[in-house]
């Protein structure tokens, strides 16, 4: 089994900065995209940016140019810088992994359980 624990989460005032981190463990022979997702209360789960195997990043409107993700490959693990945190950006923070396990040609997605981000208004 693959497991994805993140840390790094916390309360935070409006323009603070905050690093999240996501490691993986479990047998995993590769790792494509990894990606930091965010959900609000009574809000759907949205994408905040993630980073391709070959270091492409991609990044929400709302969050550019505050946000920078990062990855580490060897370690398997992401981080997601976090500057100039607003109110909105509130929420729980999901990472999530395309993982390719031994034995198998398919890959699967697997995610966090989530750490909380809270930027009071």
């Amino acid at each position: 089994q693959v497991q994805l624990v993140e840390s790094g989460g916390g309360l935070v005032q409006p323009g603070g900065s905050l690093r999240l981190s996501c490691a993986a463990s479990g047998t995993i022979v590769s790792i494509g995209t990894m990606g930091w997702y965010r959900q609000a209360p009574g809000k759907q789960r949205e994408l905040v940016a993630d980073i391709t195997s070959g270091g492409t990043t991609n990044y929400a409107d709302a969050v550019k140019g505050r946000f920078t993700i990062s990855r580490d490959t060897a370690k398997n693990m992401v981080y997601l810088q976090m500057n100039r945190l607003k109110p909105e950006d509130t929420a729980v923070y999901y990472c999530n992994f395309n993982v390719r396990r031994p034995y198998s040609t398919q890959r699967a997605d697997y995610w966090g359980q989530g750490t909380q981000v809270t930027v009071p208004s």
